[in-house]
């Protein structure tokens, strides 16, 4: 689906067009072969050029193509069960005579940066992308801290660890390597794009990138000390389980053993030959007598040990 929105610097809010005109905004959600086809015709771009935009897993990146520039970012999402993705594509177009945004799904990012009020323009191309990219990083970074929150609080409820807790740490540990594996060439391209190779950057959208750029920065090591958490956590998980199983294991011989000693009396009175105490009608106490004494000896010791 296509949607247009044109906004100046004195308008409050962003205006929705029924079609493109020059300086516009244009967004496509859930972008297919049609949409990019049109897209094509309006800045004379070849099909290759953007069908990498359609591409759920594609890696960040900057490109050139004559006059225009191409920049391939990702963005945090709910988990899409389909594909196993917590980040989705998102692709900017900077044209002369527009600024398009093309995502392979359903994209509440940019709806959400749209109902926004405040002084940005579409005629103001450089300064829209860059906004859009410190947006996407805001909520890369309120996420991690999100995962990091929920990590911290399995670290102190480790005495109570359950199959479910193992399932969502691996699951956080999966998220925030998708968020490092998106912020790394993010923060590769932002660094491409000071260069002023790609595009023309005033000295206040300088600053605002060299802004974007340290809150990237922020982000990559906030995600890197949580995977650390993470992996520390997870360490001590199994440190907690060997323990936990070779103190069952201890229990159970234990037991095992306890437990052996009356089948072992128990069988050899039970045998067909002439044995102590057999023509006494007193041997079946003295034989239970004789299994409670040994059992309780063999228990008092076991507990002494500790090992029970």
């Amino acid at each position: 689906m296509i949607e247009y929105y044109f906004k100046t610097a004195k308008d409050e809010n962003f205006l929705s067009l029924p079609s493109a005109k020059e300086g516009c905004w244009i967004h496509i959600d859930e972008a297919n072969a049609n949409d990019l086809n049109e897209i094509c015709q309006l800045t004379g771009l070849e099909f290759t050029d953007l069908q990498d935009s359609l591409d759920r897993y594609e890696i960040p990146r900057i490109e050139k193509i004559r006059n225009h520039v191409l920049i391939f970012t990702r963005h945090p999402i709910e988990h899409d069960i389909g594909v196993g993705l917590y980040t989705s594509t998102l692709t900017m177009i900077l044209t002369t005579h527009y600024f398009i945004t093309i995502s392979p799904q359903k994209n509440p990012l940019v709806h959400s940066f749209v109902s926004k009020k405040g002084k940005l323009s579409t005629l103001q191309r450089s300064k829209l992308m860059i906004h859009l990219l410190l947006s996407i990083t805001q909520d890369f970074t309120s996420n991690i801290r999100r995962v990091r929150h929920n990590v911290l609080h399995q670290e102190k409820e480790m005495n109570n660890v359950e199959s479910d807790d193992i399932a969502v740490l691996t699951r956080n540990e999966e998220i925030l390597n998708q968020y490092l594996s998106a912020l790394q060439p993010t923060h590769n391209v932002l660094e491409e794009i000071t260069t002023g190779r790609y595009t023309s950057l005033y000295e206040k959208e300088q600053e605002q990138l060299q802004d974007l750029l340290n809150a990237i920065k922020q982000s990559e090591t906030l995600c890197s000390i949580a995977v650390k958490t993470i992996r520390s956590l997870r360490d001590s998980y199994n440190i907690l389980f060997t323990n936990n199983m070779h103190k069952t294991i201890k229990l159970l011989t234990s037991l095992t053993i306890i437990f052996n000693i009356p089948t072992m009396i128990a069988s050899i009175y039970g045998m067909n030959i002439v044995l102590p105490l057999s023509r006494s009608s007193h041997a079946f106490i003295f034989i239970i007598s004789l299994i409670l004494v040994t059992s309780a000896l063999a228990l008092i010791l076991f507990i002494r040990k500790r090992w029970l």
